[in-house]
Formats: C-alpha cells, sequence, structure tokens
C-alpha cells in the first residue's frame, strides 16, 4: 500500500481517488470547500461535484493542503489556470523526492506553459509524470475498464507508478513522452467545443467527422513542434481522448459547445455550472502557442474566436469553409 495524496476533490480528483484505493492505496483529498470535504468524509459520496457515486469508506478528505501532500505521491487535479498558485502553495510542504503527478489538461493563459512546465518553476526538484487520456470521471469513479497514458521522463519513477496506480479496470500505459501526453489533452477542449457547436448547429455527422480528423491534424502539428512524439498523439492521450471528448454529452466542452450552437450565451452556459470547462480557457492559449511556434491551427483559433473575441459562429463556420484547397496533410 502507498500513501497517496490528491490535491482537488472535483470530479475528476474525486473519481481518482475511488479508483487509487481500487488498487489498494491510501488516500487523502484536498478538497477546498469544507462542505466537500464533509460529505466525502461523513456521506461518502461528493455530492457537489459527482453526486449518485458511492466512495469508499477509506477515502479521508481534509482542506488542508499539506496533509494531502504528506504522501509518497501527489496527484495535482486542480484546474489548469489555478495549477501554479497551487503549487507554490504546495512547495513550502513538499516532501523530498516525491513525484508530482500532474492531472489536469491545459495550457496556462499569457505564459502558454504545459503544466509539467509549471509545476517545474513552482515545485523545483519534484520529479514529474503526466496522467491523461480517454476518461470519463463518473465512469472511472465507477469502475468501469479506462486506459491511460502516464508519462515520465525518469523510467524508474515511471515504472513505480505506473504499478502503483494501475488496478483491474484502470490499465496504464507509459511514455516517457512528457509534451506529448499533455498537448494531446489540452487542445482536445478547444476541439470538443468546436464539435459541440456543430452539434448545437446540426450540421451533420459528416461535419464532425471532419472536425475531428482535422482537428487531430492541428494537434499533430502544435505537439510535434513542441517537441512530442506524433505516434504519442496517435494514442490514448491524444486521439483516444480526442474521441471521446468530441462526440458525447458526458464532455463539459462538448456540452458547452452544444449551448452556444443553440443560440445560448457563453455567459449563461458557465453561471449554470459548477465545474470547469477548460476549453474555454485553452482556446486563447492554444491559439497564442501556435502564433508562437508558427504552426496553423484553424480551427482552435476559430473556436478562440468565437469565446473570447465575441465573432459570430456562422461566420467563423464559413471562415474554415471558405479556406484555400489543399492537399490533405499533416
Amino acid at each position: 500500500m502507498s500513501k497517496i495524496g490528491i490535491v482537488g476533490a472535483g470530479a475528476w480528483g474525486t473519481a481518482l481517488a475511488a479508483a487509487m484505493v481500487r488498487a489498494g492505496n491510501d488516500v487523502v483529498i484536498q478538497a477546498i470547500e469544507p462542505e466537500v470535504a464533509e460529505a466525502i468524509n461523513q456521506r461518502h459520496e461528493n455530492e457537489m461535484y459527482l453526486a449518485g457515486v458511492a466512495l469508499d469508506a477509506s477515502i479521508r478528505a481534509t482542506t488542508q493542503l499539506a496533509e494531502a501532500i504528506d504522501a509518497e505521491m501527489v496527484l495535482l487535479v486542480a484546474p489548469a489556470q489555478y495549477m501554479r498558485a497551487v503549487g507554490e502553495a504546495a512547495a513550502n510542504h513538499w516532501p523530498q523526492g516525491v513525484p508530482a503527478v500532474i492531472c489536469a489538461k491545459g495550457i496556462e493563459q499569457d505564459s502558454c506553459a504545459l503544466m509539467s512546465e509549471v509545476i517545474a518553476e513552482a515545485i523545483p526538484g519534484a520529479p514529474l509524470a503526466v496522467l491523461s487520456g480517454p476518461t470519463f470521471a463518473a465512469e472511472v469513479a465507477m469502475d468501469k475498464p479506462t486506459a491511460v497514458t502516464l508519462a515520465c521522463n525518469d523510467e524508474l519513477i515511471g515504472k513505480v507508478l505506473m504499478e502503483t496506480l494501475s488496478s483491474r479496470h484502470f490499465r496504464i500505459y507509459r511514455t516517457r513522452d512528457v509534451i506529448g501526453a499533455q498537448m494531446g489533452g489540452a487542445v482536445k477542449n478547444v476541439l470538443a467545443i468546436a464539435c459541440g457547436i456543430v452539434e448545437g448547429r446540426q450540421l451533420g455527422d459528416n461535419t464532425r467527422a471532419a472536425l475531428v480528423t482535422r482537428g487531430l491534424a492541428e494537434i499533430i502539428r502544435l505537439g510535434t513542434a513542441k517537441g512530442a512524439r506524433p505516434e504519442t498523439l496517435a494514442g490514448l492521450s491524444g486521439l483516444g481522448d480526442l474521441a471521446l471528448t468530441c462526440n458525447a454529452m458526458q464532455s463539459r466542452n462538448f456540452s458547452l459547445g452544444v449551448a452556444l450552437g443553440q443560440g445560448s450565451s457563453l455567459e449563461a452556459v458557465l453561471a449554470e455550472r459548477n465545474s470547469v470547462a477548460e476549453g474555454v480557457f485553452t482556446a486563447s492559449s492554444v491559439t497564442d502557442l501556435a502564433h508562437r511556434l508558427d504552426v496553423e491551427a484553424p480551427i482552435c483559433t476559430a473556436v478562440d474566436a468565437v469565446l473570447n473575441h465575441f465573432a459570430d459562429i456562422d461566420t467563423a463556420i464559413s471562415g474554415l469553409l471558405s479556406r484555400p484547397l489543399k492537399e490533405e496533410t499533416a
């Protein structure tokens, strides 16, 4: 048994707590809201973020960050745009040599930093890993079969993490491509919003298939320009995650796009939710990163225009369809 700390008690952090207990570990999860910690400890359910899913009674919740990171490995599940603040707050208490496993998907605004770059700056010296892949929190929490990617530059630490975090229905594949494991998970959130808009506008399955395919080309272009391996982007943390989130209302980003496509305003959609749709924030980061890397990302740029620059949805769609005809290459 390993002692695992989880920072962030949203739906995904809670689901990971359930999976880690099933893998035979001792789990402590940190929540911002006292009522969430109380619900997990007293009623063994996260009623705010993962209602209806019973949790193992051995999962302990706390509101104290220092208590959660007093562990043998720590899963960082805070939203991407808060990851730096969480890392800086944890740095003074971080036990030497304890791996930081990044479980958030996104790119930091303004800096365009990946989460591994953020944590490397915030918690210098902590061994880093990334856990990513096609995962709906509720399904993981209910122990439905799931496969994910664990990326770690240190082969020995990667093997230990893989063996510690895996269980019968939570299967982990390992890679050393830390950049690739993050690029797929971040960019697919933006593309899922685009696919949701297509669904909301009732543009058909042909359109969505084309969007997913050309979206994957954007992921590969951006990822390889950043230093990722193409095979990682074609794997679970790339294509796998893209396929999942672009086709189901369980996806917060896809469902947000559907609402936009049906005519709702972004402000109205966000006001109805207590969870984060990372693609809303990552759209501007991806577009900025594409400019910095001199990479074409027309779909992500169009989503950014709709979300952040008041672009009309139909005008954005027309702009994509009127791009010059070209050879199909990545």
